[in-house]
């Protein structure tokens, strides 16, 4: 695994080094790029690169003054673009939608593409039983609390939580393993909390996501037929607000794509990550 450092800190990464096209693949938190560990050996002739955002799953704590707010994080997002140089990427969010932020900052030079995966949009950020994250990450010592909820199994299962995200079910040691580090390190903790308390307001967050519709590259919506967390109709919404955007219904899955149906969604990402750079914007 590589790591760079950012203005806010060290981003770990693994990287294919494959021949290319690019295709960065995002996760949600707290976990790591171990969720695209079935869909990365299926996407042998791009160069895929799974940083480990830092959500809460992250192993090194950024600079205590890093901003991890929702926009924030998708800066710090497109710093790694820059820092790594890369161009025409496609870009893929899963489970966190706010790499979309990118196209509030002016930030989406080096994304050719633009792949929505059953992700946070519009106002569901975070999605709705996450909501109650942000509450506790406000209250002193309620973030540390909270994750010791999660040592039980009952707790990590829960349909309504992370035992929702899988139809196949997440392995329960990569669950925990997940949840270790911020469990362990309280500036991972640290970071876990700011990230969680880091969402804009309802009016604040549909006025962003009406901007969205300025990037005119390729998009792919691909949403998940039998997702908990992300609302079935902004999959659809999404297709209508992007200019040149087509969805995708996956069956068999809930949010995590690449656990429930791996094969298929390589092959759709494989399809349209291979589509030419159009530089429309």
């Amino acid at each position: 695994m590589a790591v760079v450092e950012l203005a806010a800190g060290p981003v770990a990464y693994e990287d294919t080094g494959g021949p290319g096209p690019v295709v960065v693949l995002g996760h949600g938190p707290p976990m790591d790029s171990r969720v695209w560990r079935k869909v990365v050996p299926l996407l042998p002739g791009f160069r895929v690169i799974t940083p480990t955002l830092p959500l809460g799953g992250h192993r090194m704590p950024l600079r205590p003054d890093a901003d991890l707010t929702q926009r924030g994080t998708a800066r710090l997002l497109g710093d790694f673009l820059d820092a790594l140089d890369l161009t025409d990427v496609t870009l893929v969010l899963n489970d966190w939608g706010g790499g979309q932020f990118l196209i509030n900052e002016g930030r989406t030079e080096r994304v050719g593409r633009l792949v929505l995966a059953a992700c946070e949009a519009f106002d569901n950020f975070p999605p709705g039983p996450a909501k109650a994250l942000g509450v506790v990450a406000r209250v002193p010592g309620g973030m540390w609390l909270l994750l010791q909820l999660f040592r039980l199994r009952a707790f990590r299962r829960m349909p309504g939580g992370y035992g929702g995200m899988s139809v196949a079910g997440i392995p329960d040691d990569l669950l925990v393993d997940w949840f270790r580090p911020a469990t362990r390190d309280r500036r991972v903790r640290r970071d876990f909390a700011r990230f969680a308390r880091g969402a804009p307001p309802r009016d604040e967050l549909l006025r962003l996501a009406a901007g969205w519709g300025a990037f005119t590259r390729p998009v792919l919506v691909v949403w998940a037929a039998q997702d908990r967390l992300m609302p079935a109709d902004h999959g659809p919404r999404l297709a209508a607000l992007y200019p040149d955007a087509r969805l995708e219904v996956v069956e068999g899955s809930s949010t995590l794509l690449g656990e429930d149906q791996p094969e298929l969604f390589a092959r759709l990402l494989a399809e349209f990550a291979a589509r030419p750079d159009v530089r429309a914007s």
